[in-house]
C-alpha cells in the first residue's frame, strides 16, 4: 500500500523552481529516508505533502487523499515534527501542553480528559521523558524538546510520521531515543519519512532511501543509494 504518491511534482516559490519533476512512493510500512544538502527541497516536500504548498504541477497523495484539496483529512492522518529552529522555543508552556497539542491534529477541540493526559504521558514515556511532564518546554536541551515534540507527533496517533531533520544538533542520549521509537514505528503499522542533510543518518535505519536536490537523483535500498551518493550523484547546488 502507498502511503505518499507523488508524481511530476513540481514546486516554485518567490519565482524560483524548488522541486522540479519528483515522482516517488512510500509503502506501508516502512522508513523512507530523504536525503539532500541544505536548499534542495526537502522541507519543502514535506510542506507540499501536508498541503501548505500548492504545487505548479504534477500531484502527491498521502494514503489516497489530496492534500491541496483535503489538508484536513491529510493532517488527521500525518504526525509531523519540524525542524526545531522553525519553532517559537520560548514560549511559556509546559512539556505536558506541548504534548497534548497533538490531540488537535485529530480536529478534537474542548477540555482535555483523562484519557487525553493518559495517552499525552503515554506518549512521552515513549521517548523517555515521562518525569519531564510539568517542566517548562523552554528549559529543555535541544534534545529533549526533540523527543517532546517527537511524542507530540506520536500523540496524534498517525498512520505516517514526518520528521524534519529530527537528529540534528541533539545529543547522543536524544539520538538513540529517536532512532529507537522511529525502529518501532512499521511494527506498529506507522510509515515514517524522514529528511536530513547527513547521509551517514540513514544507515542502519532506513528501508528505502531518497536523494533530492531539487529533482530526485537516486531512490533505493540504502547501501545502493549511499553508493551513489559517495560517488557525487547527490552533490550540492
Amino acid at each position: 500500500m502507498d502511503v505518499i504518491r507523488a508524481n511530476s511534482l513540481t514546486v516554485r516559490l518567490d519565482g524560483r523552481v524548488v522541486l522540479e519533476d519528483v515522482t516517488f512512493r512510500v509503502r506501508a510500512p516502512e522508513i523512507f529516508c530523504i536525503v539532500g544538502p541544505n536548499g534542495a527541497g526537502k522541507t519543502t516536500l514535506l510542506r507540499a505533502t501536508l498541503g501548505l504548498v500548492k504545487p505548479e504541477r504534477g500531484w502527491v497523495r498521502v494514503l489516497g487523499v489530496d492534500p491541496v484539496e483535503r489538508p484536513r483529512d491529510v493532517r488527521r492522518l500525518v504526525g509531523y515534527v519540524p525542524q526545531r529552529t522553525s519553532l517559537n522555543l520560548d514560549a511559556p508552556v509546559l512539556v505536558r501542553d506541548v504534548v497534548l497539542m497533538g490531540r488537535a491534529a485529530k480536529g478534537r477541540i474542548g477540555p482535555f480528559s483523562d484519557e487525553d493526559y493518559e495517552a499525552a504521558m503515554r506518549a512521552l514515556e515513549a521517548v523517555g521523558l515521562a518525569d519531564l511532564w510539568d517542566e517548562p518546554f523552554r528549559h529543555l536541551s535541544g534534545g529533549q524538546q526533540q523527543r517532546v515534540l517527537l511524542a507530540r507527533a506520536l500523540r496524534a496517533e498517525p498512520r505516517l510520521l514526518l520528521l524534519d531533520e529530527p537528529l540534528t544538533g541533539v545529543d547522543l542520549v536524544s539520538r538513540s531515543a529517536i532512532v529507537r521509537v522511529l525502529r518501532e514505528m512499521p511494527k506498529r503499522s506507522v510509515a515514517v519519512v524522514m529528511v536530513t542533510h547527513d547521509i551517514s543518518e540513514v544507515v542502519g535505519l532506513a528501508d528505502e532511501v531518497m536523494l533530492l536536490n531539487r529533482r530526485v537523483l537516486a531512490v533505493g535500498r540504502p547501501r545502493e543509494v549511499v553508493e551513489r551518493y559517495l560517488r557525487g550523484e547527490g552533490g550540492t547546488d
